[in-house]
């Protein structure tokens, strides 16, 4: 949000971050994801872009950090067109052992004209493709992908983990955590959980069925197949991260995993458990992986982090006076966990901006510790403490 945009809410809770993984240019467009006439169109329109992954990685320009993609004319070889039928004849007519690789419809650019248009939709639409060659080499696919794989080298660009380098801008990081989100998902459920038999991916990859018949032949019946259908739907692991502050306001709480590099140090974070609210998994991820008791949660940003399925809420809380202790006896995660003064925090975040790839932290630094880079919910969350006072919004 720019400044020249000052709202009562900006006023109150001050602007919006920016959290890496999230910003897509693109509009999903998910009532159209079973509209196969849409996706056919969308599929084969000359200007549709296709992201190429090989084991849930992208593929990059080094030199550039920018995501490489494809046209349709370089992996018609590999996928057809699997929205030739509509879904329900798709589906009626599906046989596993004719799979396809992994196709997943992400969406479309509205601000790319002369694309796909379809009634009063236009843009530039992006699929996702995994060209993962299969281990066993009779796959119908697998030579195919092999070309594939061959055209991203030609193209000078490779297959980079983000996980470790955020080397990717905001827009194409958050196009890439949807493909990884949904890709991850399909290959992590290839059978059904109601009956166990194989499943098929539909819904432009959103959704994955049980189908009643497999190369015609009638499967068993499924709960799936009647009003449980909701088995069949990807999802979102809430998980809460957090940058407390001591009761003073002067200093703050930091953690170091016991699988962190030596000298660094990042906000606690746990996930929220069935039945629980953000603000109570906030108290009792905090309590029970350093001892120290808080008081007020306050919601500040969240952060999509599909490692595999987790959305990061990030939240900023107060230690009660009486609570800021530390003792790590409850949970062995932490190695560490100390109370920070300001001033430290502020030149370990400083160096940290200088740095994409997490790995770099294992590098000698002029800071007293290490933190997150840049990118990271956690970075953001610590700097709207030390260096904006945002210590909780003001109601």
């Amino acid at each position: 949000m720019t400044n020249s945009l000052i709202t009562p809410l900006t006023k109150r809770y001050g602007p919006s971050i920016p959290t890496y993984f999230s910003g897509s240019p693109l509009n999903r467009v998910s009532f159209l994801r079973d509209n196969y006439a849409f996706l056919s169109k969308a599929l084969t329109n000359p200007t549709t872009r296709f992201l190429p992954m090989e084991g849930l990685e992208p593929s990059t320009f080094p030199d550039t950090g920018l995501l490489s993609t494809l046209v349709y004319e370089d992996v018609k070889d590999a996928i057809g067109n699997p929205f030739e039928k509509p879904e329900p004849e798709a589906i009626a007519a599906w046989d596993s052992s004719k799979e396809q690789p992994l196709l997943i419809f992400l969406g479309i650019d509205e601000s790319k004209v002369g694309c796909v248009t379809y009634d009063e939709y236009s843009g530039q639409a992006y699929f996702a493709l995994d060209v993962t060659v299969p281990a066993d080499p009779t796959t119908p696919y697998a030579t195919n992908l092999t070309d594939i794989q061959k055209k991203v080298e030609e193209s000078k660009a490779a297959f980079s983990p983000v996980r470790i380098n955020f080397m990717l801008n905001y827009s194409e990081a958050a196009i890439y955590a949807q493909a990884r989100s949904y890709m991850d998902w399909n290959r992590r459920n290839p059978f059904c959980a109601g009956c166990g038999a194989r499943t098929m991916a539909v819904n432009g990859g959103a959704k994955r069925v049980c189908p009643p018949t497999d190369g015609g032949v009638t499967k068993v019946p499924c709960p799936s197949r009647g009003v449980v259908t909701n088995i069949a739907f990807p999802r979102s692991d809430p998980t809460i991260i957090v940058a407390v502050v001591n009761a003073a306001g002067d200093r703050l709480l930091l953690g170091r995993n016991k699988r962190f590099p030596v000298g660094f140090y990042s906000c606690l974070a746990g996930f929220c458990e069935p039945g629980e609210s953000i603000e109570e998994a906030v108290r009792r991820e905090v309590w029970e992986e350093s001892g120290v008791k808080l008081g007020k949660v306050a919601i500040y940003a969240s952060q999509p982090w599909p490692y595999p399925a987790s959305l990061m809420i990030g939240a900023i809380a107060e230690a009660l006076p009486d609570g800021e202790n530390i003792h790590l006896e409850h949970d062995p995660e932490l190695g560490d966990a100390q109370w920070f003064p300001f001033s430290v925090v502020r030149d370990a975040l400083t160096v940290a901006e200088r740095k994409s790839n997490v790995l770099d932290m294992e590098e000698p630094t002029e800071a007293p510790i290490k933190v997150p880079p840049s990118k990271a919910i956690a970075h953001s969350l610590m700097r709207a403490v030390v260096f904006e006072n945002a210590h909780l919004p003001k109601i």
